[in-house]
């Protein structure tokens, strides 16, 4: 495989080409972690955000790169997904287990994204991100996520497909 070339690179993305594959990369962080976070009610929580890529708003597990951040570097994946949870739901976990590690999507970046599953919540703050974030935290009941999903699909959302994966590891 040849040395990637690097054709473009901003503050968050970086543009390679190794033979005739283009792909991206971030320049501070190539790893994620996700959130299947479940309240004490067998709630999932989950966020919505505006996704400037797809031009909509998402529905999503909690979520956030790792190492991005300078006050940040050195903390540990379990570590990330808890701080991601708190900041962007106002949840806190008592337990964090690790369940998938894989490629974000592997035929365009080098980005990983680990799936974590977050139990023992408590609610500490409304939640909604930090800095520029305009998030909104849903707790939707496991038994009527299907329906869920399917009407914020109907009213224009996009579902991201992590929720689905992330619940299937968990045998949810």
């Amino acid at each position: 495989m040849p040395h990637p070339e690097k054709l473009f690179e901003t503050r968050w993305l970086a543009l390679y080409r190794s033979g005739r594959w283009d792909y991206v990369c971030r320049p501070q962080a190539d790893v994620c972690v996700g959130i299947l976070a479940i309240t004490p009610e067998s709630e999932i929580v989950l966020v919505e955000q505006y996704r400037i890529p797809v031009r909509r708003r998402v529905i999503e597990i909690p979520a956030g790169l790792v190492g991005d951040e300078v006050e940040y570097l050195g903390e540990s994946l379990a570590e990330t997904a808890r701080r991601e949870l708190l900041e962007e739901t106002g949840y806190r976990a008592e337990v964090v287990t690790e369940l998938l590690r894989t490629p974000t999507s592997a035929g365009m970046t080098s980005e990983f994204i680990h799936l974590f599953h977050a139990t023992g919540l408590s609610r500490e703050h409304a939640g909604g991100g930090t800095g520029g974030e305009d998030i909104t935290v849903h707790q939707v009941p496991l038994a009527g996520l299907r329906e869920w999903l399917v009407q914020r699909e109907a009213e224009g959302l996009v579902i991201d497909f992590k929720i689905l994966a992330a619940l299937w590891m968990a045998g949810l």
